[in-house]
């Protein structure tokens, strides 16, 4: 079997892939204003997060596949809290400056100027509801596939 096949059926790695494919079109769902959205599938923020789905899929997929009280499950956990933490934290906040910037610019750019810039990405990140989602979903995805 050649290394892609077995990176490719590798369980554990497509139960964090189903974990984010899952959040990400919960996304474009959840978002759906009479219209649909198909950027959402490649965006960051919103209702699940993503981000958290993805790593606590594969770390629930690792505790099942290694066991829990194993070093391996012990780094993917650690992991995951960090990315969730940067995710509802450090992302969110950088999101929010974001949003102060381009309202400033905004305000100091006058009308008849053309804007040269682009606007900053305000949606970088999660509120704890979303990063808290996201973690259910990872972890239901990782049950059904596994347990």
């Amino acid at each position: 079997m050649s290394y892609l096949q077995q990176f490719m059926s590798n369980s554990v790695f497509i139960t964090a892939l189903l974990g984010w494919f899952a959040a990400q079109v919960l996304k474009i769902i959840l978002s759906w204003d009479k219209k649909l959205d198909f950027k959402r599938i490649v965006g960051s923020g919103g209702m699940p997060s993503s981000h958290a789905s993805f790593v606590m899929a594969l770390t629930m997929a690792v505790g099942f596949e290694s066991g829990f009280d194993s070093p391996l499950f012990a780094i993917s956990a650690v992991m995951s809290f960090v990315v969730m933490y940067d995710a509802a934290g450090i992302r969110r906040s950088a999101g929010q400056q974001a949003a102060i910037l381009n309202k400033l610019v905004e305000s100091l750019v006058k009308a008849d100027r053309p804007k040269t810039e682009k606007r900053l990405k305000e949606l970088l990140g999660h509120t704890p509801i979303e990063v808290f989602g996201g973690a259910i979903l990872g972890i239901i995805i990782a049950i059904i596939r596994h347990a």
